[in-house]
């Protein structure tokens, strides 16, 4: 739980950093003003620092503006891009949230009836709940809203499961291979470095491989089998990275826990986790996109009823045209959330891969 506390209040600090970066901005320029003012500060500092910053701001905008493509075609209220005949247009054409709309769908919490027998009577009373509508997509003519919430509830029940059972594995193993010495031990660890390798016509093999013995024992539209899978695949990588970041640290902080009386249990879930923790978050959020963005094998095993996000996604395009605005809109709140757990873990990943020996 303490991991967890801290995971929490690191993320808490992210926010209200976020929150009062502006402010601080304004802080420091105005200080900086005041000093140039004053002749405590040479002018020329403060232009490399801008100029520095302006740099990086382009660099910035040029890397993002394929989002700001994909953003500008889901506005377009025709559909098209902003690319047209008439030209490069870096403003949509008639721009409307019909798109986003038609993805969300209805945001509405159904009603129920709940029935309460009373004690020692044969009568009961019975509760209607009412229905609370948020957003009424017909009201903006979208009759037919997309089956995103569907999607993004198979996501979930895949990737969830995927985390869960990948962790149970890697955590487990990455601690063995980092601190206890066994037989064969070398051996594994190669073989976990040849399994991370594993890809092409492999890979390709593989699939065909899965995907018979999934038909022979019906597995071949379950969910739950296909989070194994997922999770079977994530072990080697992120067992190796997890393992490489626990070698650095140091066997002195286990050997004081252990004078102090505490059981391998205790050594694991309060010393080796939490010193751990930007070493966990890479790997969970690495074992979380596996399930939430793989593509081929999810649409490979799944049925229609079953399909992912990413499949859902390849879903929209018909054999003769492609629906820009809504294939756009869907992409982009497909990615929100993606983007959202990047930028509020960002440290947690740099860190993870620097003291794993990936940096660079």
């Amino acid at each position: 739980m303490s991991l967890i506390r801290g995971v929490i209040d690191k993320i808490a600090d992210d926010v209200t950093s976020a929150v009062y970066t502006p402010i601080e901005i304004g802080r420091d320029t105005a200080y900086t003003a005041h000093s140039i003012a004053r002749g405590e500060t040479s002018p020329v500092e403060p232009l490399k620092t801008l100029g520095a910053t302006m740099g990086a701001l382009v660099v910035v905008a040029l890397l993002l503006f394929p989002v700001y493509w994909i953003l500008m075609s889901a506005l377009s209220g025709s559909g098209g891009s902003i690319y047209s005949t008439n030209g490069l247009s870096l403003l949509p054409q008639n721009p409307s949230l019909k798109p986003f709309l038609w993805v969300i769908g209805d945001l509405i919490v159904p009603g129920y009836t709940i029935s309460v027998n009373l004690p020692f009577t044969d009568l009961a009373v019975v509760f209607n709940t009412p229905e609370l509508v948020f957003l009424d997509v017909s009201n903006y003519g979208i009759d037919r809203p997309s089956n995103f919430k569907q999607f993004f509830w198979n996501s979930l029940t895949v990737s969830i499961p995927t985390v869960i059972i990948a962790m149970c594995l890697i955590i487990p193993a990455s601690y063995a291979l980092s601190r206890r010495k066994f037989i064969f031990r070398r051996k594994i660890l190669f073989t976990y470095v040849l399994l991370t390798q594993v890809g092409g016509g492999l890979g390709i093999a593989l699939l065909i491989g899965l995907y018979t013995v999934y038909v022979q024992v019906g597995l071949n539209n379950s969910k739950l089998a296909l989070a194994v899978y997922y999770a079977a695949t994530a072990v080697p990588f992120n067992t190796w990275l997890l393992k490489t970041y626990m070698d650095g640290i140091p066997v002195s902080y286990e050997e004081a826990a252990v004078v102090d009386g505490a059981p391998p249990w205790r050594v694991v879930t309060e010393v080796i986790l939490p010193l751990s923790a930007a070493g966990l978050a890479t790997v969970f959020i690495f074992t979380f996109l596996t399930g939430w963005t793989e593509f081929v094998v999810a649409q490979t095993l799944l049925g229609t009823e079953n399909y992912t996000l990413p499949v859902g996604l390849y879903s929209l395009v018909d054999e003769y045209s492609i629906p820009w605005a809504r294939f756009s809109a869907f992409a982009l709140v497909f990615a929100s959330p993606l983007m959202l757990v990047y930028f509020f873990a960002q440290r947690y990943i740099e860190g993870g891969l620097s003291f794993s020996g990936m940096e660079g």
